[in-house]
């Protein structure tokens, strides 16, 4: 029989007033969001940071789209289900799950309690804390959507940008697990990480010019673009020609469809989407040890301003999680 829970009225939520500085995060009381239609009411236990929080936080990334304040920012989530979408829903009270939002469509993970669609949750991988779960969602489905998108495969020679970040060392992983030749760049303190999680070369960007080491690359998966040192423009000088470009960071290049046409390159962005299924195909290689999660650094809730303060510096290996409850 499912579990019981009785809940409360508010609960304690990060939230934001207005946006600006990582300082205008502070704790709050917040009535607990209601659920809608296939929705599941799930009780954070931690909270996966992504730059997309940061970048909204500051009035970039998706601050647009918020329609009113307070508001709650965070996207994925690691918890238990408190009540189920319905009576026979295979997510029931009890289970332990992880998933991602859409903030600000939605209230967000950095709270206590999350309501999210039952399409883009499901059964957290036993093998991984909270903690560890929180950091998967956006992360690896982002990296997994890129890899595939590029169409890693064996033979394939694929370079990967910031391999040592988030969405990076998902990246590497992926396309190794596809059979893909992985080179990625990072920092001097990230090589043997990335040698570690499988990358067949690794170029340390402060050090060496990517392009004068790797040529004909049938696809480069683009977690930078032209903000850092034309990092973009000189990714497609080491494609092949008709070589494909895939880009995360949105904004980062606003002329990258016409740069890549004009060097006889293909270029495309790629935007997330929270699929249940296909984070099931991850859980399966999270949960064989295939892939794993690599965790930076857990911060308390209260200290979520730290945590954005640090994202923002730009040199976090792997994730950053909040623990919530």
């Amino acid at each position: 029989m499912a579990t019981e829970y009785e809940l409360p009225e508010t609960m304690r939520a990060l939230i934001i007033d207005e946006t600006g500085a990582p300082e205008v995060l502070h704790l709050a009381e917040r009535p607990l969001p209601r659920q809608i239609s296939d929705e599941v009411l799930i009780k954070v236990v931690a909270a996966g940071l992504n730059p997309i929080d940061a970048k909204t936080r500051a009035g970039k990334g998706v601050a647009a789209a918020i329609q009113s304040y307070p508001t709650i920012l965070g996207n994925d989530f690691s918890g238990i289900v408190v009540r189920a979408a319905f009576e026979a829903s295979p997510l029931q009270p009890g289970d332990a799950v992880y998933g991602m939002g859409r903030v600000p469509r939605t209230s967000g993970s950095f709270a206590e309690y999350v309501s999210v669609s039952s399409m883009s949750v499901t059964h957290k991988p036993a093998r991984l804390s909270h903690a560890e779960a929180a950091a998967v969602p956006i992360a690896a489905l982002t990296a997994w959507g890129m890899v595939k998108l590029a169409g890693a495969a064996p033979g394939q020679r694929m370079l990967v940008h910031a391999g040592s970040g988030g969405v990076g060392h998902f990246a590497v992983q992926f396309a190794r697990v596809l059979g893909a030749h992985v080179t990625a760049t990072a920092s001097t303190r990230n090589l043997d990480f990335l040698r570690e999680l499988g990358a067949d070369e690794v170029i340390d960007y402060s050090t060496t010019r990517f392009e004068d080491v790797v040529h004909d690359l049938d696809s480069v998966i683009d977690l930078i673009g032209n903000v850092h040192d034309n990092t973009g423009t000189r990714s497609l000088a080491a494609l092949r020609p008709g070589g494909l470009l895939v880009n995360a960071p949105t904004g980062s290049w606003p002329t990258m469809a016409a740069d890549a046409a004009a060097v006889g390159r293909r270029a495309t962005g790629f935007k997330v989407s929270p699929d249940a299924r296909t984070l099931d195909e991850i859980s399966a290689l999270l949960s064989s040890g295939t892939v794993r999660v690599h965790v930076d650094s857990v911060f308390e809730l209260a200290d979520g301003a730290a945590a954005h303060r640090l994202l923002e510096e730009g040199h976090t290996r792997g994730k950053i999680v909040l623990r919530v409850s």
